[in-house]
């Protein structure tokens, strides 16, 4: 997401000059939906000691016909930090591990869209009864895998993702993807810190979506992330994701039985316990931090990556792509 961190620094430095159960990581995770299954592979590539970098490949996923997904697998071998899986419109695959920028390109729709984030070592997306990623044939699929190495030698990465097919006469509604976050962090040395709460104002088109999973992304000195629906107005909020002894480099994507609508937006809180001797700002890389949180929803209205500064007077929300011209930024 280096990319993605650096244009929001810019952005922002523009700009400042229902109710129901839960249920996280669900044991019938375990087995996926009964049907055909189209898997990729990422690696293995030999990571040398010390090394923070995203590769990429582009790969046909293999189908010949038209199918639905209704959920999707997500395997990280050692090393990784973690993996989104796109929709691509490439027609020339890229099949060796290549430096790139994240979420190059799928900011634009016609060139592609994410599906899904995993930061779990092992993670199965079960979307609800009747709900799937469209997949059309000879479906073109970016891997892009944010791997790190601490350790003093070289370590073998791997990442595999396999989507299963929904049979098509149970398909009712396309799934979607929203990313949120706020990038106005600032963390003291040898401290804890706290940012939010953060409202994020909901667009128009996306008032009226179910949201059926959430899953919470910070650093390695992320200590929780808590979201609730909200109302801008200080009235009560329903909190939708709020994990006991919530661990960053396996953070729970929490499942909502029924799902749950967020008409007006959402507020959502980061916390961290800064145990450098520096102070640490928003950032792609690991000695960075992040706090964002992503949701899967539908039916879709387009994936976009979306966020809350206050570096403005009264905050000022984004969404892209969008209307802003401070999208432009991102390169979508």
């Amino acid at each position: 997401m280096q990319r993605l961190a650096l244009s929001l620094v810019a952005v922002t430095s523009l700009v400042a000059c229902g109710g129901g159960t839960t249920n996280t990581d669900p044991d019938m995770a375990i087995t996926p939906n009964q049907g055909t299954t189209f898997s990729l592979e990422f690696g293995p590539i030999s990571i040398p000691a010390g090394e923070e970098r995203t590769k990429c490949i582009t790969r046909r996923l293999g189908n010949t016909a038209a199918f639905y997904a209704g959920s999707i697998h997500n395997e990280l071998g050692t090393g990784s930090h973690h993996m989104i899986v796109y929709k691509v419109n490439d027609t020339v695959e890229s099949t060796t591990p290549t430096n790139c920028q994240p979420f190059t390109d799928t900011l634009d729709p016609t060139k592609g869209s994410p599906i899904i984030i995993t930061q779990k070592k092992d993670e199965l997306l079960t979307l609800p009864d009747g709900v799937a990623y469209a997949i059309d044939p000879n479906q073109m699929i970016r891997l892009e895998v944010h791997y790190v190495n601490a350790t003093t030698s070289p370590v073998m990465l791997t990442a595999k993702t396999t989507l299963v097919e929904l049979p098509a006469d149970k398909f009712k509604y396309a799934a979607g993807f929203l990313f949120v976050g706020n990038p106005d962090i600032s963390i003291p040395p040898n401290s804890k810190h706290t940012l939010g709460p953060s409202f994020f104002k909901m667009p128009a088109e996306y008032a009226d979506v179910s949201f059926f999973a959430i899953t919470g992304h910070e650093h390695h000195l992320g200590t929780n992330v808590t979201v609730s629906t909200a109302m801008p107005d200080g009235s009560p909020a329903e909190s939708i994701y709020n994990v006991q002894n919530w661990l960053w480099s396996e953070p729970p994507t929490v499942y909502h039985t029924p799902n749950f609508k967020a008409p007006n937006g959402f507020t959502f809180t980061c916390d961290w316990n800064n145990t450098t001797s520096k102070t640490v700002q928003f950032g792609e890389s690991t000695e960075s931090e992040m706090c964002f949180f992503w949701a899967y929803y539908y039916p879709d209205k387009g994936a976009k990556v979306c966020f809350h500064t206050d570096r403005v007077s009264g905050g000022l929300d984004i969404c892209c792509p969008g209307g802003s011209p401070l999208c432009s930024a991102f390169g979508g």
